[in-house]
C-alpha cells in the first residue's frame, strides 16, 4: 500500500492481481500485486470479465485485454455505467385528439402519454407538421397549422418512444 501512496485502513482494499487470472497475469510476481481499492465484487472486476468476453469472442487479442486493463481499466469502468433508458416502445403510450380553432385558423392536437418531458411531432398527410414538450405528467397542446377543409384527415402523433394518430 505504501508503494501505491494508500494510507487507508487495510481493511478498505482487496489485495488482488493487477492484470487478472483470467486474462495471463502472473499469479504470484509481485509486480502483478496492488492493493485494490473498494470491496469485491468491484468496478475493475466487471471490465475484467468483459474484456475476457472478448477475448473468447475474438473480439480482441490478448495482449489488447492486458494493455487495457493496465492503462485505462478506470475509463472502461466509468464507460460501462449503465444510463437510464426512454420507456421501450411496447411501454410507450398515446393517445391523441384535435379540435379545430376559427379564432387561429389551425386545429389544436390534444396529446396525452406517459412520455412526460418529451418532444411531440404532429404530422398531416400533406407533411405540414408542429411541434411542443409535453409537461411533467406527458401532456401537450400541438398546434397544427392547417385549415378546416383537411377535417378528416389522419394525422400522426409521435412523441418520445410513443406513436399513435387521430383525425383533423
Amino acid at each position: 500500500m505504501a508503494a501505491y501512496g494508500d494510507r487507508g485502513a487495510i481493511g478498505d482494499y482487496e489485495y488482488d492481481h493487477f492484470v487478472p487470472l483470467e486474462l495471463g497475469g502472473a499469479s504470484n510476481d509481485p509486480r502483478n500485486l496492488w492493493p485494490e481499492p473498494g470491496a469485491s465484487p468491484n468496478p475493475k472486476d466487471a471490465v475484467e470479465d468483459e474484456l475476457n468476453q472478448k477475448v473468447c469472442d475474438g473480439q480482441m487479442t490478448l495482449g489488447q485485454a492486458q494493455r487495457a486493463i493496465v492503462t485505462n481499466w478506470v475509463s472502461i469502468a466509468r464507460a460501462r455505467k449503465p444510463k437510464p433508458k426512454a420507456p421501450s416502445a411496447p411501454d410507450a403510450t398515446c393517445s391523441a385528439t384535435a379540435q379545430y380553432s376559427s379564432r387561429y385558423d389551425d386545429y389544436d392536437v390534444y396529446v396525452h402519454s406517459n412520455q412526460p418531458d418529451r418532444t411531440v411531432t404532429v404530422t398531416a398527410p400533406d407533411g405540414e407538421s408542429g411541434s411542443w414538450d409535453t409537461d411533467s405528467t406527458g401532456y401537450a397542446d400541438v398546434y397544427l397549422d392547417a385549415s378546416r377543409s383537411a377535417a378528416g384527415d389522419e394525422i400522426t402523433v409521435r412523441v418520445g418512444a410513443a406513436t399513435c394518430s387521430t383525425t383533423l
